[in-house]
């Protein structure tokens, strides 16, 4: 529960501490005074947006701090030690606001976005404002309060998921198939070269020695007929020839016995010249013997080099570039096959999470099927008890249409009302007048607070447009809710005053310069004259004191 709330610079509040306890608290005060500021203050600590208007005027920041004992809410001591977040004492939220509208969160002195406020704020406290009636006119409503009263937050919350993440799936699945005859007619292209490539099977420098090997064989005449002249100079031509010139020098210079350094060097080239000579006349002995300038042999080159120049044309490429070509295309080609697993792998997920979406909104719908007929026969019976006799309340489960998973389930969920015996039943926004709507919007917020695990409720003027009995019975009905927990109640009606368990008052103070904002728990005899004021305005009459008196003597017995 909420056991603390202190607000400093906030609005016309300079400094406020307030300790609450169990039970109804009411939150009384003329208008004006500054009642709802609290509230809005609370709001701020649980995440609620702001700026720097907020701030006292005069004042650097505003500070608002609301702690709360955890020993009854399971569900946020297991939030905050996820996060390491716990500690043995009470949960502390602060919000500090500067001036120049810059915001900071803590949650146990830690800095927290605010968005964790907030969620952890839900666990803590539900808040009905005055307006939330005219919430009550949208479908939205009506279902979160009924699955609120089913129990079935987070199991609507699965079904939200799971409409979501097929609907994701299905628009990456269409991206794919988008663009699926494109694809399969490049596929089929891809294919097709790539087989004329593998066909042609060209081996790594296998053009060039082609190359190298047709040139030869396309000068094979004059080939042969320069080696068998080179051939002739070197060795065969009886006019004299480059060996035996050579033999001849060697044994003439040979016939000196000691010759000096120069021609004993020059000697030796001769005779490695002879040895050279004689090498390379047997390298062309050797070529000439096994040349074969086969036609046959040059025509098989010259259909091979055909069919390399005339698929590098093809794809308009250098020869040289047939091999990056390839693998290009074979990376292009892996890939549209991994878009047809792709393809294949998100038809198969579609398929899954449509079963898994309609698994979890069918067990919605049963859920609120069975809780419908009870909160809609709970409302009408509230409905009787606050001046609304023989109104009808009913709660209509329409299918959905929607041939595609919907976030919200299966159906639509709509509230149906007859404020008047006789009359059929109609949506809220047809027949429900602004009071009515209030009272009807009150007997939904008690009925679905009676199932929330939250311990502490703030209602904040939900009893506006409401008098006499009734409001007496609205009186009745909160202070029932805050018997099993905490509740929060600002009101203008002594009836609902009355019915606290401790009573808050709040009022200015006006000194020379400015004036604030001040709260007062008021004792017995404080609680009378203040119901009292509630009754008869501002002149107390022993006549007001002595009402007033009996209806808090009554409320408290």
């Amino acid at each position: 529960m909420l056991a603390h709330l202190s607000v400093h610079n906030y609005a016309i509040v300079e400094h406020l501490d307030l300790e609450l306890a169990r039970g109804m608290s009411v939150i009384t005060g003329e208008t004006g005074a500054g009642k709802s500021i609290m509230l809005d203050a609370l709001g701020l600590a649980l995440g609620d947006r702001a700026d720097s208007g907020v701030v006292r005027p005069g004042a650097d920041k505003a500070d608002i701090l609301a702690s709360f004992d955890l020993d009854d809410i399971p569900e946020a001591r297991t939030w905050l030690s996820e996060r390491d977040l716990d500690n043995d004492g009470p949960c502390i939220l602060r919000r500090v606001i500067t001036s120049e509208g810059r915001s900071r969160g803590y949650i146990n002195g830690a800095p927290c976005p605010l968005g964790d406020l907030k969620a952890l704020g839900e666990l803590l406290i539900d808040i009905h404002s005055q307006h939330e009636h005219q919430s009550l006119l949208k479908p939205d409503t009506h279902r979160r309060l009924l699955d609120e009263y089913a129990g079935s937050q987070e199991l609507a919350r699965q079904v939200q998921l799971a409409a979501q993440r097929w609907r994701q799936t299905r628009q990456e699945l269409q991206r794919l198939t988008s663009t699926s005859d494109e694809q399969r007619a490049r596929h089929q292209l891809l294919s097709y070269q790539l087989e004329e490539l593998e066909n042609l099977t060209l081996g790594d420098n296998e053009l060039e020695q082609l190359e190298q090997e047709h040139k030869t064989l396309s000068n094979a005449e004059q080939l042969l007929g320069a080696c068998r002249q080179v051939l002739d100079l070197c060795s065969e031509s009886d006019a004299g020839n480059v060996l035996s010139a050579l033999t001849a020098s060697l044994n003439r210079l040979g016939a000196f016995s000691s010759q000096p350094g120069a021609l004993g060097e020059a000697s030796n080239l001769l005779a490695s010249a002879q040895i050279q000579v004689e090498e390379a006349v047997g390298e062309l002995n050797r070529f000439i013997d096994h040349f074969d300038a086969d036609p046959q042999r040059q025509q098989i080159l010259e259909e091979r080099l055909d069919a390399i120049y005339t698929l590098a044309r093809k794809h308009r490429i250098q020869p040289t570039e047939l091999g990056e070509l390839q693998q290009r295309l074979l990376e292009e080609l892996e890939g549209l096959n991994a878009d047809d697993q792709a393809s294949e792998r998100l038809t198969e997920e579609l398929a899954a999470y449509a079963r898994h979406y309609q698994e979890k909104a069918s067990e919605l719908s049963e859920l609120r099927q069975q809780a419908a007929k009870h909160l809609a026969d709970a409302v009408q019976i509230e409905m009787q008890s606050l001046g609304m006799p023989g109104g009808r309340f009913s709660i209509q489960l329409q299918g959905s249409s929607a041939e595609e998973p919907q976030p919200y389930g299966l159906e639509q969920v709509e509230f149906l009302v007859s404020a008047n015996p006789g009359q059929p039943l109609k949506s809220l926004a047809k027949v429900a007048s602004g009071g009515e709507l209030s009272r009807i919007s009150l007997a939904i917020q008690v009925i679905t607070a009676q199932t929330s695990r939250v311990p502490t409720l703030v209602f904040d003027e939900v009893d506006v447009g409401i008098g006499g009995p009734t409001a007496e019975v609205v009186g009745q009905l909160l202070r029932r809710l805050g018997e099993r927990g905490q509740v929060l109640t600002v009101t203008h009606l002594p009836q609902v005053a009355a019915q606290g368990h401790q009573h808050l008052f709040v009022h200015k103070q006006r000194g020379s310069e400015e004036t604030r904002t001040a709260v007062t728990t008021l004792d017995t005899a404080q609680r009378v004259e203040e119901v009292a004021r509630m009754l008869g305005g501002l002149d107390l009459t022993e006549e007001s004191l002595q009402h007033a008196r009996k209806m808090v003597a009554s409320a408290q017995s």
